[in-house]
């Protein structure tokens, strides 16, 4: 096997939130980076120095290092020495992990590995992938040996290594955060540990695949179960009558007590998928997850039922944000969606404020009752507002454009404020 210190060009499959910044970052460090992503708009966007996703400073490095000659984008991956799989991972209707996007991956892959190359998934995967992934490269590649099969003479090497970022932290998570490094050997991690180590500042922590992979499913299903409880403690209040961000502020004075703050809901591609892979690999073994689950799904029917409770029968509700976390354009899974779309369904005129998209996802913009319009344009034609993703501007506003209209704020920035 090739050594370590080898490793001169980067391939990196799959260009969006994830893959994008992995390849600026690689490229900064002075790796020759090849971007591969099947839309070829986005290929066309990065070698003109461009991006297209919304994301603090990826514009200037990736533009820096597509000046160098160090990134370039392509729609087919070409030989390497090293290869990073960041492609999305959803699941089904039925919430079955959806694992089309990896073995498509591996079909690319496939024809350009040669001895010596290390392969790492990124994409955030059920437990078992990344030996299904070694196992399919070996089914296309009878001429190479695999490390599942072949543990002390493999000719390519095969790592799990899950990225751990918040949207809007990209950057600066992708270098300062620990890493985890998953191999199907030892020598694998080993492998795959050093060409983090070319870009990661934090520590890089070696295990199996299998854990690694179970890793990156706790952490986020562990925010989720903790998400929900502050959920049904909103729930509780609203029956009770009780100011749910009053009585969490207290609770969190307990010095061993940090409750979470309740939402719409819950979105993102990790934390609204991530439980159900666990549950999906172990569904005997996972009664507190999948409850936790129920809890946030149901929370934008919640959130429509309140605001209809405020407002007459076809009145105008203007709803604020779109995206699942604030301050970002990343509308994956986002519970916004879902309340807006549960207030069409109820019959009334939606107007959306959502600064950081220049059109409605496909789902709302087929509803003609539903309109993506300018905070003033949305304030002043409001009978009664929704606040559902907490965005800046959204912030700070000026109370006295609430004046007169009954408010829901599902993130209880407003509740000090006159409305």
């Amino acid at each position: 096997m090739a050594d370590e210190t080898a490793i001169r060009k980067l391939c990196v499959i799959g260009l969006g939130y994830v893959g994008l910044p992995t390849a600026a970052v690689f490229a900064s460090r002075g790796i020759d980076v090849l971007g591969v992503d099947v839309n070829a708009d986005t290929v066309k966007t990065i070698n003109a120095g461009g991006v297209h996703i919304v994301e603090p400073d990826l514009d200037i490095l990736v533009n820096g290092a597509v000046a160098t000659g160090k990134l370039r984008a392509a729609t087919t991956p070409e030989p390497a020495d090293a290869f990073i799989v960041a492609v999305p991972t959803p699941f089904t209707e039925d919430r079955k992990p959806d694992l089309s996007y990896l073995d498509a991956a591996a079909d690319a892959i496939a024809p350009v590995l040669k001895s010596g190359d290390l392969v790492v998934v990124e994409s955030t995967s059920p437990v078992g992938t990344t030996e299904r992934f070694c196992e399919r490269l070996a089914g296309l590649r009878a001429d190479l040996k695999f490390p599942h099969a072949n543990p002390q003479g493999a000719d390519v090497a095969l790592a799990h290594s899950p990225e751990r970022v918040l949207p809007g932290r990209v950057l600066i998570e992708l270098t300062r955060n620990d890493r985890v490094v998953g191999g199907i050997t030892p020598g694998c991690a080993a492998r795959a540990a050093a060409l983090y180590r070319l870009a990661v500042e934090g520590q890089c922590l070696t295990t199996d695949a299998r854990t690694a992979e179970l890793v990156k499913l706790a952490e986020n299903a562990y925010r989720d179960v903790s998400i929900a409880f502050a959920n049904e403690l909103a729930n509780v209040s609203s029956a009770l009558g009780i100011d749910v961000w009053e009585a969490i502020g207290l609770a969190n004075h307990h010095p061993r007590v940090n409750i979470l703050k309740p939402g719409p809901g819950v979105g993102g591609h990790c934390i609204a998928v991530d439980p159900w892979f666990i549950v999906d690999s172990a569904p005997d073994q996972t009664p507190l997850i999948r409850a936790a689950r129920g809890v946030n799904d149901a929370r934008p029917e919640q959130v429509a039922a309140a605001v209809s409770a405020i407002a007459p029968a076809g009145a105008v509700i203007c709803c604020l944000g779109l995206s699942y976390k604030a301050d970002i354009d990343d509308l994956r899974e986002s519970a916004s969606i879902d309340v807006v779309e549960k207030l069409a369904v109820r019959g009334f005129d939606v107007r959306v404020v959502e600064p950081h998209v220049d059109a409605l996802p496909p789902e709302l913009a087929e509803l003609d009752n539903v309109q993506l319009v300018s905070l003033e344009a949305g304030l002043t034609a409001a009978e009664a507002v929704t606040l559902l993703t907490d965005h800046r501007q959204f912030r700070d506003l000026d109370p006295a454009a609430l004046a007169g209209k009954p408010v829901v704020d599902t993130r209880g920035v407003w509740r000090r404020q006159p409305t």
